[in-house]
């Protein structure tokens, strides 16, 4: 009896750590599973697969004498099988495969809440000035320097590049450029090359049409970071030196009062 005991307490130890390592590994390229709404699924998820390898183990050796380690091999299940999350209609499980299902639907959506969070709270650090959505695009891409699949770095490039150009575009329709320059400008990048669509006629609404899909770009940026990994990095303008001082204009000097003769 005591071995059983011991057997499954190291089991389950064990099968703790393993099956941690796999949720990890199974949700790469998605998000951190253990993020501020995501975690308790995770938690859930970890624990529950260790008591049941727990189980198996304590099973196994009370059966056949084979060491309780044996079922360690439970938690590899979170990397090896490709269990399909519910759709979000699914509220009741019907069948009993979905009942193991649910807690990776349930992880899967609170993930992407934690990701919509994320770049939530560096889009708005970044909106009260254009110009600052066009510096965080490249901040970002400044912290993701390591970024070697040329498949994503090429996604990136071209959000960075498109954001810089519409901002850049903002900041001319403010200089209120002549509509012929505004119009060989706009044909310069792909981005806004189409006519119709980036009609030069308004130009505060062509103005915040840029700027808006400027946001949704540092968007799209954003999230495609955070699901290769980068959900760590540093909000744009808050880092440190970001909010200088603007310099005020010295106080005039009081000159100094003439000197008064005495009456004699």
């Amino acid at each position: 009896m005591p071995g059983l005991v011991l057997g499954g307490l190291g089991t389950f130890i064990v099968s703790l750590i393993v099956a941690y390592m796999f949720l990890r590994i199974r949700c790469r390229g998605i998000g951190p599973p253990f993020g501020r709404r995501s975690r308790y699924w995770a938690f859930f998820i970890v624990v529950s697969t260790a008591a049941l390898a727990a189980a198996v183990g304590v099973l196994i050796l009370a059966a056949s004498r084979v060491p309780a380690i044996v079922g360690v091999i439970v938690p590899g299940g979170l990397w090896f099988t490709k269990l399909p999350p519910q759709r979000d209609r699914d509220m009741l499980p019907r069948t009993w495969s979905a009942v193991f299902t649910l807690p990776f639907s349930r992880l899967y959506d609170r993930m992407g809440d934690d990701m919509q969070d994320w770049c939530d709270t560096r889009i708005e650090a970044a909106k009260p000035r254009p110009q600052w959505i066009a510096d965080a695009a490249q901040y970002y891409w400044n912290q993701m320097g390591r970024v070697t699949d040329p498949r994503a770095r090429a996604n990136l490039d071209r959000w960075r590049d498109s954001i810089a150009h519409k901002i850049s575009m903002v900041r001319l329709i403010d200089l209120d450029a002549r509509p012929d320059r505004l119009r060989a400008s706009l044909q310069m990048h792909s981005s806004t090359a189409y006519g119709r669509k980036y009609s030069d006629d308004d130009h505060d609404r062509l103005a915040r049409r840029l700027e808006t899909e400027a946001l949704n770009e540092l968007h799209l940026f954003l999230a495609y970071a955070y699901r290769l990994g980068y959900h760590k990095m540093l909000i744009y303008p808050y880092r440190p030196g970001a909010h200088r001082p603007v310099p005020q204009p010295p106080p005039p000097q009081v000159q100094p009062a003439e000197p008064v003769t005495p009456d004699r």
